[in-house]
């Protein structure tokens, strides 16, 4: 049985108020920023966070690191189990509204015009809640592609350290939390040293230069560019890898390919991995020119992170494929200690398609819609519709698309206590929070050798508990940190 947290610290308005005073000076000197909306580049504000770590069981913290190397093991055998994964790929491209169609066209464009590099980076991440119901975490989604806040991560576990240390959360001036209860992620140096192995395999076997680059791929007016700029500066500092940036637009307009080798190249540096910051959303492909990038790239020497399967195989489909035994079964054997864990964190997940479990599902977004999330194959935050919206939305749609959604079991978090502090304003309802687990891995997509796999850090993201998404980019959430008990 998990032991009960200590309370909420108590404090009075004036303590408060020098707490909130003290945390926003300690963010924006450490880099704890984003840009506001329509910013200009000498503009940024203090990112939304809590004032206070939030509890989270230890024994389900740990948990949640251990599954990370069986997890990216997982998805690197879908990845290699090619056929399987292309199948899936093409009934998706006719029902989802063409987003995960056109990624695999892109893929089948690149197939065809050659892919001649086999090895991909995945640094992902695996997102839970606790759920009170069953009493572990349950797994939320499997993110393969653009995994944010590992930089704010580690930054908001920094100044709640500091807070505490500083005696701030205790009227008495002494620490409130034991050192051991703070969990501060090192995940900026978890993705840099992904990165980083990355460059280094690329050195030894593709190229005879001994100072290739990263090219960060990202979007244009990037809110969150200091959380990706931790990561740039970490790979710079702990692995020697310099990197650059293009928006994913003038990606094709910036970059030289040799025709000969299909070295990439950015300004006459060679470019050893493409590391997409963007990508994951239909509204940045817009231009063709977008497009014609993830083509182009695939088609390189780069390693890529992702690739397009890599992508691929982060569908919402493919998370819900995996709950039916007998499809997990071509991954891992049913005695498998490792199998049992995974399949714990498992929700009940059903497709809207034409099969027996599409027409329970059906009856169910209908009948009981108060259960279930709805999910479309697409990242970013604000795209989910929850409970009784449900039955609404399918009606709003032909019937041909729900084939690319998927309906979800509600997960039951624990209402916390925290206060929240967003645009220079206090919110005090109570909050419910996610955890998130990054991963390294690279990978021979040809051979299934997995040649490098870490555990990379983590995360945890909170919102106000009436709120049903929980992106903080797109202003749904807020980065937290965790207070184990």
């Amino acid at each position: 049985m998990t032991a009960k947290p200590k309370g909420f610290p108590a404090l009075d308005t004036k303590e408060k108020d020098d707490l909130v005073d003290e945390l926003t000076q300690y963010g924006l000197a450490n880099g704890l920023i984003m840009y506001p909306e329509g910013f200009r580049n000498f503009e940024a504000d203090l990112a939304p966070l809590t004032i206070f770590p939030t509890p989270f069981p230890q024994s389900e913290f740990e948990k949640a690191k251990a599954l990370s190397i069986p997890f990216s093991k997982l998805y690197g055998e879908i990845v290699f189990e090619r056929k399987w994964l292309i199948k899936i790929a093409e009934e998706l491209s006719t029902s989802d509204t063409g987003f995960t169609g056109k990624l695999y066209e892109s893929y089948k464009k690149a197939k065809k015009e050659g892919i001649i590099q086999n090895v991909s980076l995945a640094l992902t991440r695996s997102d839970y809640m606790f759920d009170t119901v069953s009493n572990q975490i349950k797994q939320v989604e499997y993110n393969t592609v653009s995994v944010s806040f590992a930089g704010l991560s580690q930054k908001v576990g920094e100044a709640h350290k500091y807070l505490n240390d500083s005696g701030l959360y205790e009227t008495s001036g002494k620490k409130y939390y034991k050192d051991s209860e703070l969990a501060i992620s090192e995940s900026p140096d978890g993705l840099a040293k992904g990165l980083g192995e990355a460059t280094k395999y690329y050195n030894a076997h593709f190229t005879d230069a001994n100072n290739t680059i990263v090219l960060f791929v990202i979007q244009p007016k990037e809110r969150n560019a200091f959380d990706q700029r931790l990561i740039e500066y970490s790979l710079l500092k702990n692995f020697g890898v310099r990197s650059k940036r293009v928006e994913l637009t003038k990606f094709t307009s910036r970059v030289a390919v040799d025709k000969k080798t299909r070295r990439l190249y950015l300004d006459g540096d060679e470019v050893s991995v493409v590391y997409y910051r963007s990508g994951y959303s239909p509204s940045e492909y817009e231009q063709d020119a977008a497009w014609d990038a993830r083509v182009l790239a695939e088609t390189t020497t780069a390693i890529k992170c992702p690739s397009l399967l890599v992508q691929l195989s982060g569908a919402k489909k493919i998370q819900q494929l995996l709950t039916i035994p007998q499809n997990l079964d071509k991954f891992y054997s049913r005695s498998s200690i490792w199998r049992k864990k995974l399949e714990s964190t498992f929700c009940k997940i059903y497709p809207l398609d034409g099969s027996n479990q599409g027409q329970t599902a059906k009856k169910l977004a209908f009948e009981h819609p108060e259960n279930y999330v709805l999910k479309p194959q697409r990242e970013g935050g604000g795209n989910n519709v929850y409970k009784e919206d449900i039955p609404g939305f399918l009606k709003s749609i032909p019937e041909s698309q729900w084939a690319g959604y998927i309906l979800m079991e509600l997960i039951h978090p624990p209402l916390e206590k925290n206060i929240l502090l967003r645009d220079g304003q206090l919110f005090n309802d109570g909050i419910v929070s996610e955890l998130g687990i990054y991963n390294a891995s690279l990978l021979d997509e040809s051979t299934g050798k997995i040649i490098s796999n870490s555990y990379g850090g983590h995360l945890l993201r909170s919102k106000i508990s009436s709120s049903n998404e929980g992106g903080v980019a797109a202003g749904y959430g807020c980065v937290d940190s965790l207070y184990l008990y």
